[in-house]
This record gives structure tokens, sequence and C-alpha cells, in this order.
């Protein structure tokens, strides 16, 4: 796609795409990680640059960002805000005018969301979050393409959201939405889920309960997050007390099905808002789904520079 083009998309929040786009994703995401695992070269963005800037820290963020465009054929160039005029002051729009004439695409991890949406209404090229306060779309992307790896079709199953109303339940009731599926919620009292930060426009793909154990019961898949988010830092005694039921351990995950997964988008803190049985355990897929984030993203990448391949 031709920058600055009218066909040009960004990936801002997981309801930016249709089901149909997330169905042709996941068939790329399964294409080119065969082709991985089979060692086959595959380099469609050969002279295509793809700029990471970093409000966050990362790790797999970072990694299966900076492979993924290397093994596509492309080159990478990270910027962090210590490192370039972003923390310097300089307006959003102004950065996004200048640094997307100079690469194709460009990922952002930072805090706020609306750092984001001005950057990509300034770019002339696509803008992908790599993770906001808000959202997380990326991961979500990953982690359902695991479930149906792993499962077959997502569409008309269960997944129990147990911990933080953060940005990674706000984008999985985004998902559900988009894909036809349920959430159930569970959240420690004053950490809900948001329906109007989530983006949502019904609540018919979420149900909302008390008790995590309930929440758990006849789940397909079983996910949390860590009780404190990066930025939250100065909450963290607070929250350790008030989470303290909020731990996806042994009893939660056997009322749930009895092929049931376990996710976590990682870092996981065993002890806290999951037991190392658990994450460690035999329906933990945790490790698949930290290598699709790469995956995933690939496929992403390339719809986004190149449309609909064949």
């Amino acid at each position: 796609m031709k920058p600055g083009s009218a066909l040009m998309k960004h990936y801002l929040q997981f309801k930016d795409f249709r089901a149909e786009e997330y169905a042709y994703l996941f068939e790329r995401t399964r294409e080119i990680k065969k082709r991985f695992k089979n060692y086959e070269k595959y380099q469609p963005l050969v002279d295509r640059t793809l700029a990471m800037i970093f409000e966050k820290a990362s790790t797999r963020t970072r990694v299966s960002f900076e492979a993924g465009m290397y093994q596509m054929g492309g080159s990478v160039v990270h910027l962090t805000t210590g490192d370039s005029q972003l923390g310097r002051a300089e307006p959003v729009a102004d950065s996004a005018r200048v640094i997307s004439r100079m690469v194709d695409i460009v990922m952002i991890r930072t805090f706020e969301q609306s750092m984001i949406e001005d950057f990509a209404a300034n770019s002339r090229v696509p803008v992908i979050n790599g993770l906001t306060n808000d959202y997380h779309p990326c991961q979500i992307l990953a982690d359902i393409f695991t479930f149906i790896e792993q499962r077959g079709a997502i569409q008309g199953k269960t997944v129990a959201w147990v911990g933080d109303g953060n940005n990674m339940a706000n984008t999985w009731l985004q998902a559900a939405e988009v894909l036809g599926f349920k959430v159930h919620v569970s959240t420690p009292s004053g950490y809900e889920v948001n329906p109007t930060v989530a983006g949502i426009s019904s609540s018919d793909c979420y149900r909302v309960f008390k008790d995590p154990l309930e929440a758990c019961r006849g789940a397909h898949l079983v996910t949390t997050d860590v009780w404190t988010s990066m930025g939250y830092e100065a909450e963290n005694a607070a929250r350790v007390k008030a989470f303290a039921n909020w731990c996806v351990d042994e009893r939660l995950m056997a009322v749930a099905r009895s092929d049931a997964m376990f996710m976590h988008c990682l870092p996981a803190h065993r002890g806290e808002e999951v037991a190392a049985s658990v994450i460690d355990g035999p329906q933990s897929v945790v490790w698949d789904e930290a290598e699709n984030r790469m995956h995933a993203q690939k496929a992403l990448m390339e719809y986004l520079l190149l449309g609909r391949i064949g």
C-alpha cells in the first residue's frame, strides 16, 4: 500500500479490523509460522523499514517485532523517548510527520492511547499499537491464534478473565464482540472493566462474576495478567491486598473444562496472579503464546504493508 493512501490502515485497537480480516490474518499467521518451522526463507518485506518507538520497557514486544521484521527481509530502527526528540517535548504530530517520511511502518509501545492516536493521525505510514494503558491488540491477536491453532474456532467459546480490568481485559472484550465469543470477567471491587474505555457497543460479549471460581466454571480458556501493570507501581501494596483471592490456581482450573488452556501475556509472578503449578503445568500454553506474538505480528505487518497476498 502506498504511504498516506486511502487504503492505508492502522492497528490501534482490536476492533480496527473486521472478523473476515482476522480470518485472513490467522490463516496467514499459520502459513508464515509453517514456513519458519520448515526453515523456508520468506522475505516479502525486503527494503521495508520498521520504526519501533518505546516509552514503556519491553522484552517480548521488542524481540518479536525486531526478529519478525528481519525474518521478513526488512530492517528495524529502535527508538526510545530517552534517545529521541519524543522525550524532549517535541509535539507527537511533528515526530510523526518526520519519522513516517523515513520508514514504512511504525510500532509504538506507550502509556496513553491518545499519544498513539495522535501519531497515527499525522503519519504517512501504518501505525501499530504495541501496547498502551488501554489496549494490547497484538497480544490478543497472538492469543486467539494460539487458541485456534490448538483447539479450533473460538467463536461460541468462553474465555475466563481473572484479575485486573486492564488493557488486556479491554482487548479481550473487543475481540469477543468482533469474533463472537464470550468473556467471563472477575475482578476485585474497584478494578472492574470500564465498558466505555474498553470500547464495546454492548454487554452481550461478557458477563461479570464476583467469584473468580464461578467465572472459570466451564471455560475453554482461563487467562490473567500481573496484578500491577507498568505505570501503576505506586499502587502495588494496595493491589496485592485487593487481589489476594484472584490467583489462578489448580482450584480454578479444575472447574474449567477438562481441556481448558491457561494463558498469560508474561512476565508472570508465580504465587501472585498464577500458581506455579498452573503456569508450568500441562494446561499452560504460555510459551507457544509468546512465540506466536512474532508470527502473528509478521502476518500483521505483511497485511498492513502489502494488503492481501494471493
